[in-house]
């Protein structure tokens, strides 16, 4: 563990638990998520040194936060989805696990991008409309589709996320 990053974990662990407690009010997840603070600074490439730690510890905790409630909408989403299927058609237990990580991770890489990109991109890339035919339900061109369609992917394939 880097220094800094000891040094922060030492001073402010304890103290950055305690605000997502109150903010989660569950101390599992206030326990997950304050290590997972830490282990995305420790993930960083460029090393960092706050002049201000605990408002740079809370601007990732509070970032986490937002993807820990957004992951729970998209599990409960999923999760419903699966009830409605047929039996024969729902998949096993462990395709459900692989395909909800995958909706999830999914969902992180186009969080940020405009409504309409991610509208253009589910609607050709998910739900098997051609460009022409989204083009028209957007309202857009159709080059403005592809573009919109290529950001998405480049979004979902090449930005690194730590």
């Amino acid at each position: 563990m880097s220094n800094l990053v000891e040094h922060l974990y030492k001073d402010h662990h304890h103290w950055l638990y305690t605000w997502l407690y109150k903010k989660m009010q569950n101390r599992q997840y206030a326990e997950d998520l304050a290590q997972d603070t830490f282990v995305r600074i420790l993930k960083k490439k460029t090393p960092i040194t706050p002049l201000e730690p605990r408002a740079f510890l809370l601007t990732i905790a509070k970032g986490m936060v937002s993807n820990f409630y957004r992951h729970q909408k998209v599990e409960k989403s999923y999760l419903e989805f699966i009830a409605t299927l047929p039996e024969e058609h729902a998949p096993d237990p462990a395709t459900q696990v692989i395909l909800l990580e995958v909706i999830i991770e999914l969902d992180l890489r186009l969080n940020g991008l405009e409504h309409i990109v991610k509208q253009a991109f589910l609607l050709t890339q998910l739900e098997g409309y051609t460009q022409a035919e989204t083009a028209k339900r957007l309202n857009i061109s159709i080059s403005t589709v592809q573009r919109h369609i290529v950001k998405a992917l480049h979004q979902c394939c090449f930005i690194e996320f730590i």
